[in-house]
């Protein structure tokens, strides 16, 4: 693992997103302690320009905007975070009972996934959010719902892999169960592959979070991007930093996450290990 992460960052572009992501944590987590304002806090200032008292603006409640993007981070990276180590969790079990067990089980679980991947994601969240209702824990639960089959397809290649090396046949000649190969010896040697897919779901469970936002089916009582950018859709001109600002966060967050992705993707390849 060690080498892998020398490699990442030794790729520019693992090291560039990685500070991106690295800064989006530290505001998320320092940036109440460093800028102390209540982004819940209403005020007479409506749509004020972005000024020393109030250095990017205010929306049309004369909530400070750079406190609002602050909270919007702070829900961003929750969402990415709990979506992705749920959407992990889940492909991983279920690639590895595909990839391990194999015939009909395998069969039936990737033709089960195959039926979520051709499902329109967005379309089906938007569908099911509108159902069951608003809030945040449902949004994740919705996106993780949705994502798994990837991570699924990925662990069920990387398992058959390492199923067939020799170390696990000599487990099996040992008489040890086979599920305790599987949770004790094949997952953790083929887990690498979901973990760098990991960081591409959390991009994307950063964007369904912020469209389903900008629809207004996320939760009424939290501060988000994609709610900031909502209202801003009413003051694109006479109040343009409400949309500057949160659009660009949504932009560079979800490139940020998917180019960490790709770099670390490249760095557990196989094919680089030497």
């Amino acid at each position: 693992m060690y080498p892998a992460l020398r490699r990442m960052f030794t790729n520019p572009v693992g090291i560039v997103s990685g500070a991106v992501v690295l800064l989006l944590a530290l505001a998320a987590v320092a940036g109440p302690t460093l800028y102390p304002v209540d982004p819940f806090a209403l005020s007479m200032e409506v749509n004020a320009a972005p000024s020393w008292l109030h250095p990017l603006g205010t929306d049309d409640l004369g909530r400070d905007v750079l406190a609002g993007m602050i909270e919007g981070a702070k829900i961003s990276l929750f969402v990415g975070i709990s979506a992705a180590l749920a959407t992990t969790v889940i492909g991983v079990l279920v690639g590895a009972v595909a990839g391990y067990v194999g015939g009909r089980v395998d069969a039936a679980l990737m033709r089960l996934s195959e039926f979520f991947q051709v499902m329109p994601t967005f379309i089906l969240a938007v569908l099911i959010v509108s159902l069951i209702g608003p809030g945040l824990t449902r949004v994740i639960i919705v996106i993780a719902v949705l994502s798994w089959p990837q991570t699924a397809r990925v662990a069920r290649g990387e398992i058959m892999r390492v199923s067939e090396l020799d170390y696990v046949d000599a487990a099996r000649c040992m008489g040890i169960p086979g599920w305790r190969i599987l949770y004790g010896e094949v997952i953790p040697n083929a887990i690498a592959p979901a973990l760098a897919l990991a960081s591409l779901i959390m991009a994307q469970a950063i964007l369904l979070e912020a469209s389903l936002s900008f629809l207004g089916l996320a939760s009424p009582d939290i501060i988000s991007w994609g709610r900031i950018l909502s209202v801003a859709q009413q003051y694109l001109f006479t109040a343009w930093w409400l949309s500057v600002f949160s659009g660009m966060a949504i932009f560079i967050t979800v490139l940020a996450f998917n180019l960490l992705g790709d770099a670390l993707a490249d760095a557990l390849n196989p094919r680089h290990a030497h």
